[in-house]
């Protein structure tokens, strides 16, 4: 294969003697990672997304994989002619939106993730919240942003009531790549369809993980001038919540990865998975692909 970059073989060894420290101190290390956005849809990040996950396992690593589906679900919900209708962020899920979104993320989503990344050498597995009692979750409790005394019932929209990791667990420690779909069941085996985002920030947490790496379609946490913040503290976080500096569809992912950082997950990586192989340059080396927030 020709080399795309055309990198010269010393540089190519200086490449990976830098990546050496990191691979030191991250062998065994637990790394979950939310999957979603371009790097989703896109083949090519397709294809490199698969590929960083099969590689940071094989350095001894221990990747775990949480998908979205959003545009999936909204594409087959169109071919059956019915419309997603949103309050406050959230899906509205009733019955049969319910059984679309579980087919749509358990099963196409979730075994095209699985295959990609059998395809680049790993062994990946899918599971859903059901598999080993993973996510027990019960009805989620909007409450109306203007009116607190108010609540919305959006359907089969769950909270996670507890994770039980032993089967992720067993999982990693055997070889395997766990792919998660963001789906719960309640007490009488209802499902319930999770925001990913917080499956992905609460496992990290009941994992102890390492790093919790959430690919995203921006660049990461931007200023009011709209310039790339690197490196925050979940101090400085909340500061840029109360002044409104993060606001609109981030306020759900970061409060997620702020609650990881808050709850021991030593960093979180809000990262851009429009850049290929950007989950690898993030965590093997010194450059910055995005924002990664301390939890001190």
């Amino acid at each position: 294969m020709t080399d795309p970059l055309n990198i010269a073989p010393r540089d190519k060894a200086e490449i990976l003697a830098q990546a050496l420290p990191y691979i030191r101190k991250f062998h065994g290390k637990t790394m979950v990672i939310k999957y979603g956005g371009n790097a989703m849809t896109d083949p090519a990040l397709q294809a490199d997304f698969a590929e960083d996950v099969v590689l940071l396992k094989l350095v001894g690593m221990n990747p775990v994989v949480v998908h979205g589906g959003g545009p999936q679900i909204e594409a087959a919900l169109n071919r059956l002619g019915k419309k997603g209708e949103f309050i406050q962020g959230m899906r509205v899920t009733d019955e049969e939106t319910m059984e679309v979104v579980e087919w749509v993320l358990a099963g196409q989503v979730q075994q095209d993730i699985v295959g990609l990344i059998n395809q680049a050498g790993g062994k990946a597995v899918g599971l859903t919240g059901r598999d080993g009692g993973l996510i027990r979750a019960q009805k989620l409790k909007l409450v109306d942003s203007h009116d607190p005394s108010k609540a919305h019932d959006v359907g089969q929209v769950g909270d996670i009531v507890s994770i039980d990791p032993s089967v992720v667990k067993a999982l990693q420690d055997d070889a395997f790549i766990p792919v998660i779909s963001p789906i719960g069941f309640g007490e009488n085996n209802e499902s319930y369809n999770i925001n990913a985002d917080v499956v992905a920030g609460k496992l990290a947490t009941v994992l102890r993980a390492e790093k919790l790496v959430l690919l995203t379609n921006t660049p990461g946490v931007l200023n009011k001038a709209g310039e790339l913040l690197t490196d925050l503290t979940a101090r400085e976080i909340d500061e840029m919540f109360a002044d409104g500096t993060i606001s609109g569809g981030m306020l759900p992912k970061i409060s997620s990865a702020l609650d990881a950082a808050k709850s021991g997950v030593n960093a979180v990586h809000i990262i851009d998975g429009r850049v290929p192989h950007a989950m690898l340059l993030e965590i093997l080396t010194e450059q910055a692909y995005g924002t990664m927030i301390r939890s001190h």
